[in-house]
Order: C-alpha cells, then sequence, then structure tokens
C-alpha cells in the first residue's frame, strides 16, 4: 500500500467513515494457527467477562475472551508488527505509538451483542465531568484493528459502526441508540477492519451456527496509559527476542513516569565524577 493510499485511510478513520477494512492482510496459515491457538485457550480457561453487554449479561458463557496475546504465540507477536497497518497507525496516532491491548474474542452461536459503545480511553465518557474541558475528536487517542479469523457476516454478528459518529465527540445515549442506523463491518478471514475508537460501534448477536472470532487490537499515542500492562505481562522469553518496533509498542522505550529526584542525582553524580 503507497502513501497516498495510506494517508487517504488515515483521512477516513478521521474525518470520514470512522472505520476501513483492508483485504487479506494476513494469510489463511497465518489465520489457521492464529485461530487455532485461540480456540485451544477458550475452551480451557473460564469464560472472561465482557464488555458493554447490556441486558444480555446472562448469555456470557456464548462470548470468551483471550487477553495477553503476545504471550501465547508468535503469530500474535507477528500480527501487532504488520504492514501496512504499522504504517497507518503512524500517521494516525504519531510515529512511537504503543500498544494497549491485544486479545481475541470468539463469539460462539447464540452468543450476545453489545449496546453502542466506544473504546478505551473513552470508554467511560458517560461520565462526562470525568474527563477534560474540551476534549474532542479533532486528534485521536485511539485505533482499534480488527482481525477477522472468521468470516464477518450480517448472521454470525459482524461488528455494526455508525458512520461519521467518531466526529460528534461524545459517548452514545439510549436515543441515539434507539434511532442509529449503523454499518456492518462484513468482511473476510485474513481482513483487518481499522476504526477511530471514538466511533460508536458494538458486536451484534451470532444467530448463526458457527463461531465468529477475530484478533482484536488497541493502540494508543506513546502517551497514553495502556489497557493492558504490557511491560509487566511479557514473557521474558518474549521481550528476549523483541524488535525495536516491539520494545516500542510494550513502552519499554518511553522513559516516563520518572522519580525525577533520582534521576537528577544521578546527573549530578555523574558530573562530579
Amino acid at each position: 500500500m503507497d502513501e497516498k493510499t495510506q494517508n487517504a485511510v488515515v483521512e477516513e478513520l478521521l474525518n470520514g467513515k470512522g472505520y476501513a477494512v483492508l483485504p487479506q492482510v494476513f494469510s489463511p496459515e497465518e489465520i489457521r494457527q492464529a485461530r487455532d491457538l485461540i480456540m485451544r485457550f477458550s475452551d480451557r480457561d473460564t469464560p472472561k467477562a465482557t464488555h458493554f453487554q447490556g441486558a444480555n449479561a446472562e448469555k456470557l458463557h456464548l462470548q470468551r475472551r483471550v487477553w495477553n496475546l503476545l504471550n501465547k504465540g508468535r503469530i500474535f507477536v507477528d500480527m501487532v508488527q504488520r504492514e501496512p497497518i504499522v504504517s497507518i497507525m503512524k500517521r494516525f496516532l504519531g510515529s512511537e505509538f504503543i500498544l494497549g491491548s491485544i486479545a481475541a474474542n470468539r463469539l460462539l452461536p447464540g452468543g450476545p451483542g453489545q449496546e453502542l459503545h466506544i473504546d478505551y480511553p473513552y470508554w467511560d465518557m458517560y461520565k462526562r465531568e470525568s474527563f477534560p474541558a474540551g476534549i474532542n475528536p479533532s486528534f485521536p487517542l485511539n485505533a482499534q484493528v480488527s482481525i477477522l479469523l472468521d468470516d464477518f457476516t450480517e448472521e454470525n454478528g459482524a461488528t455494526a459502526i455508525v458512520a461519521g459518529s467518531q466526529k460528534l465527540g461524545r459517548y452514545p445515549s439510549d436515543a441515539d441508540r434507539a434511532t442509529a442506523k449503523p454499518d456492518r463491518l462484513i468482511g473476510k478471514a485474513g481482513d483487518a477492519a481499522l476504526f477511530f475508537g471514538m466511533a460508536w460501534h458494538a458486536a451484534m448477536p451470532n444467530e448463526s451456527t458457527a463461531d465468529r472470532t477475530a484478533i482484536l487490537i488497541q493502540y494508543l499515542p506513546k502517551f497514553v496509559k495502556p489497557m493492558e500492562d504490557q511491560v509487566r505481562g511479557l514473557d521474558p522469553a518474549v521481550l528476549a527476542e523483541a524488535s525495536p518496533l516491539l520494545r516500542q509498542l510494550v513502552g519499554l522505550d518511553y522513559p516516563y513516569p520518572q522519580i525525577l529526584d533520582e534521576a537528577e542525582a544521578g546527573n549530578a553524580e555523574g558530573r562530579v565524577s
């Protein structure tokens, strides 16, 4: 993908529909590897609580999350570093962007949908008083990437997203949910759906007879605290082989926060010696 096309995707995320689908970013073999691992972990582990379920909480056992994927297979380390996604994120979030989270969402047949919502760090923006005055969508604090491990169809609960809603800069109200006419992120296994996390979106119910599974990646500007603690959670074996890009993504190269008294003292000792 050339620079002109990458810039067009960034413009679409920020000022257009708020989303874009990149076809066949991942090969069938990569998708098979990732899907096999997610099936194994989500069958073995206790189902994890998910968010924005509304009245569907009684069906949580039909929606399963697998967290901390960097430790669960080399394929996931590769996925967070894939072009052209990385180049688009550099343009959208800044060249030193970081990884906020990488997880999998497996929606079993009969699995519930979600309420329209926005994503971290905006996701509790219904508490408007807890956010800074004047916060607005003129620059992004989040980008979401969904890697489709199964084909996404209307029947199996393809993500709903309200085109242009990221420009409103607010949490959707009950009235918004009642009147919204969202698009659906339809795609094939191997596609990557990118969207600005301030766009109103939701997983929809899986009314098919098969699973609908995706890898969910959250990218952030370097100064936003990540949702998952990538530094403490990363397996030392993964860290030992980390590329410069992966070190950046997990926040190892960002120097803050510091105890600046200690930093100044160390500098002073260095000057004396």
